[in-house]
């Protein structure tokens, strides 16, 4: 638990016990997971709480939002020299049709995106679909 506290104090972010544990609960996960998945696994807290502990890890780069094309927000916690800004950590998301979990591919980088003059990015987000590896394993 004193890796997670110094890792939230680095960021700016006050370790509170609510944060202490969606941390800790994140970093257990392989795969994304929504606010609404989340809140399952804090039953007995506060709706609320949760959200303004997850805009506060996105804000502080200790998450990233994935949009994977379900409708549903998901998150996922940053790599460790991850800046979450575009153009400095961009890569690809894969979502499974079979099992529906969305993963990080954060070995597979998006090459830079050279916009025409005056478009600015604010947000870059691709996500391949099809089936994954454990998903596909089965089908065997």
């Amino acid at each position: 638990m004193e890796k997670i506290v110094k890792k939230l104090e680095s960021k700016g972010i006050r370790p509170t016990a609510m944060r202490l544990l969606t941390y800790k609960r994140l970093a257990q996960l392989k795969v994304a997971i929504s606010l609404g998945e989340l809140e399952k696994d804090f039953e007995r807290s506060e709706r609320s709480t949760l959200f303004r502990t997850m805009k506060t890890f996105e804000e502080k780069g200790i998450v990233h939002q994935i949009e994977d094309g379900t409708g549903i927000i998901k998150y996922a916690l940053c790599e460790e020299d991850c800046e979450c800004e575009v153009g400095n950590d961009l890569h690809l998301h894969f979502h499974c049709n079979s099992c529906g979990e969305t993963v990080c591919l954060t070995e597979h980088k998006i090459p830079a995106i050279n916009l025409p003059e005056g478009y600015v990015a604010e947000d870059i987000n691709l996500v391949a679909k099809g089936v994954c590896e454990k998903c596909s394993d089965d089908l065997d």
